[in-house]
């Protein structure tokens, strides 16, 4: 089933660096790709195919993946095409992919690739999950997952099977994205560069990561989820900046503050590989 990709309409974002190319020509700058366990997020713990793209257009305080994200990075990386990723993303056995950075939003051929991905289905089809830092407008893949739906809604009903799986909720496409709500601890430029308008956009497959250093970023989280409605919308994580604040202190926090609905969200890949930050 093909799924046609949404016309990009990012030409006002400082996140779009080109207008999107056919499939053929795109290429993406690739730091890295590698098979490990999903550190955080929903999927946290199951093995995934990590495509990790070189650049980002923030600098928060306590970024792990530094090394990724400047111009050196973009020199070094590789070019892929969708073909020759997909093919990568196949060849592992894997059914399970994260599209990850640096800032995967910053490519712009990122809705193609995303549409060959969930057209994939042999041996298995893919979870397709996007970790965005939640400054760059996600509308043109948020378009192109409801364009999926539909497909995969109409190619379902009329069949006693298919009309079954859609009255279940089992139709959406398995596209989630993780999107960070930067707080105070990632510094004033980033907290301030967060597209609001995102967040409306995002549904129960997807969550909002709160990255907190202190008592003060716990409050502006539980406050910017309160305003925000995310409560209701999507899942929302509370990750400790590594060093900065014991998990035990959020834990309280949750606890006094009755926030039932959040999760704690500890970085596996730092307990299992604690001075790597490389293919983990």
């Amino acid at each position: 089933m093909a799924f046609r990709v949404p016309e990009d309409p990012r030409a006002a974002s400082p996140c779009a660096d080109a207008a999107p190319s056919p499939a053929a020509d795109l290429a993406f700058l690739v730091a890295e790709k590698f098979v490990s366990v999903n550190g955080e997020g929903l999927a946290a713990g199951r093995l995934a195919a990590f495509v990790r793209f070189a650049g980002c257009n923030l600098d928060c305080a306590y970024c792990d993946t530094r090394w990724a994200n400047g111009d050196a990075a973009k020199e070094r990386a590789e070019a892929h095409s969708v073909a020759s990723l997909v093919d990568w993303v196949r060849s592992t056995g894997v059914s399970a992919v994260t599209l990850t950075g640096g800032e995967p939003l910053l490519q712009p051929g990122l809705p193609s690739l995303m549409s060959a991905l969930v057209q994939v289905a042999d041996p298995r089809s893919l979870r397709v999950e996007v970790e965005t830092n939640g400054s760059c407008d996600m509308e043109h893949v948020v378009r192109l997952r409801e364009e999926c739906d539909r497909g995969r809604h109409a190619a379902g009903a009329g069949t006693d099977v298919g009309d079954r799986i859609l009255a279940r909720g089992l139709a959406p496409c398995d596209v989630h994205f993780t999107v960070d709500w930067k707080t105070p601890a990632a510094g004033e430029a980033a907290c301030a560069a967060m597209m609001r308008k995102n967040f409306e956009m995002l549904d129960g497959r997807d969550a909002v990561k709160f990255v907190v250093g202190s008592g003060a970023d716990l409050e502006f989280a539980a406050r910017c989820a309160c305003e925000a409605n995310l409560w209701e919308r999507c899942q929302v994580l509370f990750s400790p900046v590594w060093g900065r604040i014991d998990p035990r202190e959020i834990v309280e926090y949750m606890a006094r503050e009755r926030l039932d609905r959040a999760r704690l969200q500890l970085q596996m890949h730092k307990v299992i590989w604690p001075d790597v930050d490389k293919g983990v």
